[in-house]
């Protein structure tokens, strides 16, 4: 079983409407169609570009405003993913739910169902200026090509929740990230190639690019694409099937074949996930 997968390098500059946002999400929808991808990955906080529109008065949006655009953030990529018939992780977008704001990843079926996945380690930033409310559980979502998790940067640096997502049946892990500088960059990065190592999956990375001046801790951003596989003979040496050029607006595409995960990790030159020592430490059903 293959399946396609493209990531966006989402370029973030000063917008005036909401059809601006929409047009550059269906360039790159449209971009990775024309590659035959089944799966796209947009980034972490990418909605945040619509913060910039402001309000008539020129001052930007607050993050407290960005829930008022869930409604035309959904149909936008519902309508996408059905007409596309494609898989498409819109990112995170935030979201209210009783008062309380949330970073969720949200993913479109083909078929015009919406699933969600709030993130679940918090920065300090999040915490602190936001005031975003983590997520309280994990989920592992079925597709017709395979079960998938969708894990958002500061999370893949948690062995634990990647351990659980992969006992869970998760074969690739979808990770949209943001991050403002290398150190930020590196940690999601080194640590997304440590999780495929651990646990014999694949990892979708990708991350914003470009900046917005307006915007409150979105005026500088640091990002790359990369599709990453455990480091075994069958897969490249770096364990890189892909990866985009730092900080360029662009979309990168690779094909992930899961029988050669299936068939490493048990006949494999490690067998990590097999060789766990479950007698030492705890393992998650």
């Amino acid at each position: 079983m293959k399946m396609r997968v493209s990531a966006v390098q989402y370029h973030l500059h000063t917008i005036g409407s909401f059809e601006e946002f929409k047009q550059q999400v269906e360039h790159y929808v449209k971009t990775a169609a024309e590659f035959g991808a089944e799966f796209v990955l947009f980034p972490e906080f990418f909605t945040t570009q619509l913060l910039s529109i402001g309000d008539g008065k020129g001052n930007a949006l607050s993050i407290q405003d960005l829930p008022n655009f869930t409604e035309q953030y959904l149909a936008l990529f519902q309508n996408l993913a059905k007409e596309k018939q494609m898989y498409i992780i819109g990112g995170t977008h935030v979201i209210e739910r009783e008062g309380k704001l949330y970073n969720a990843a949200h993913l479109f079926y083909p078929d015009g169902r919406i699933e969600q996945q709030a993130k679940l380690h918090m920065t300090p930033t999040e915490v602190k200026e936001w005031e975003i409310t983590p997520g309280d559980s994990l989920k592992v979502f079925d597709t017709e090509k395979g079960k998938i998790a969708i894990l958002t940067c500061y999370d893949i640096e948690f062995p634990e929740i990647v351990r659980m997502a992969k006992a869970k049946g998760a074969d690739v892990i979808f990770s949209p990230s943001c991050t403002d500088d290398r150190h930020g960059y590196h940690r999601v990065r080194y640590t997304s190639h440590a999780r495929a190592i651990e646990n014999q999956v694949y990892v979708v990375l990708t991350g914003t690019v470009g900046s917005l001046p307006t915007v409150d801790f979105m005026r500088a951003n640091f990002g790359q694409a990369a599709i990453i596989t455990p480091n075994d003979i069958p897969f490249p040496p770096r364990g890189i099937l892909a990866e985009g050029e730092i900080n360029d607006d662009m979309v990168i595409t690779a094909d992930l074949d899961l029988e050669l995960l299936y068939k490493v990790r048990e006949n494999g030159s490690v067998t990590t996930w097999r060789d766990r020592r479950t007698d030492l430490y705890p393992d998650w059903k």
